[in-house]
């Protein structure tokens, strides 16, 4: 006998795994610091923040997929426990990247390389399985009055996974590393999403 998915069981679990990079975050905070709270370096708490808040932003895109979608089979779990391991993966190289922006590590351009990469991946990764979920279940429930929106997701979405491998590209090939462009690119995310919007709506005829 084959019984229904429990979305609540899925979110329950992906919440907790959310809570614990977070948990690995404020761990990390102490371990960069020098067990005082007193010594707490200044520049180690904005990149503490600045991933925390990144970490929120990723959970809203996780919460709001449960929310515009009900369906969901073995596959969409199987993808979404993909996304929660590469969060939990993703923590770390965004956390160096920043530390190195604010002057906290000091790295040498093929380092700095290393570490564009790695947060690019993640970021390909994270956005890959974003894109797929929601296509998953725009792929099953075709017939209902929902389908565009997810096919919009799936869409936009896939923007920031191609855009990240582009970044990739960028910065395997050490090109602008100094002005930071494999991370200036992901700034066409505005842009290129506004116009897929445009086109969407008037495809789609949406309001």
């Amino acid at each position: 006998m084959k019984f229904p998915h429990n979305i609540s069981r899925i979110e329950a679990f992906s919440d907790a795994v959310f809570a614990f990079a977070s948990t690995l975050l404020v761990v990390s905070l102490g371990a960069d610091s020098q067990d005082s709270v007193l010594n707490l370096d200044f520049k180690a708490f904005l990149s503490f923040g600045v991933c925390f808040f990144v970490l929120v932003g990723l959970w809203s895109v996780h919460y709001n997929f449960f929310r515009r979608n009900d369906y969901v089979d073995a596959l969409i779990i199987g993808i979404n426990a993909i996304l929660l391991f590469v969060i939990l993966y993703y923590v770390f190289p965004l956390k160096s990247l920043i530390n190195s922006w604010v002057g906290f590590n000091r790295l040498s351009m093929n380092d700095f390389s290393q570490l564009f990469q790695l947060y690019s991946l993640g970021f390909f990764l994270i956005f890959l399985c974003f894109s797929a979920m929601y296509y998953r279940a725009y792929r099953k429930t075709k017939s209902t009055s929902y389908d565009s929106d997810l096919l919009f997701y799936a869409r936009h979405f896939a923007i920031y996974f191609l855009l990240a491998l582009l970044s990739i590209g960028i910065a395997k090939l050490q090109v602008g590393l100094k002005i930071a462009l494999p991370g200036m690119v992901y700034a066409l995310l505005g842009p290129l999403c506004y116009a897929h919007g445009l086109w969407f709506a008037k495809k789609y005829k949406t309001n």
